[in-house]
């Protein structure tokens, strides 16, 4: 089953990943430098996707789950 989260646990997850290895006004600098209007949002999105099917993403997103249960369960 695929587990997911709301933008804004994204979000908060993607900050603290940012705090932890980042100054607090470097954080502040890089969010404000990727502060993007939703155009360019969608823009990017058809570019990193464009030649993905919603199949190979499952099967990326399973993977990808699969890969982070196996690293939780072995320490």
């Amino acid at each position: 089953m695929i587990q997911v989260k709301s933008e804004q646990q994204i979000l908060q997850e993607g900050l603290r990943i940012l705090l932890d290895h980042m100054e607090p006004a470097e954080v502040a600098r890089f969010w404000a430098a990727c502060n993007l209007n939703d155009s360019d949002y969608l823009k990017l999105k058809d570019e990193l996707f464009a030649e993905e099917s919603v199949d190979s993403l499952y099967s990326k997103i399973l993977d990808f789950q699969s890969l982070q249960q196996d690293q939780l369960n072995n320490g």
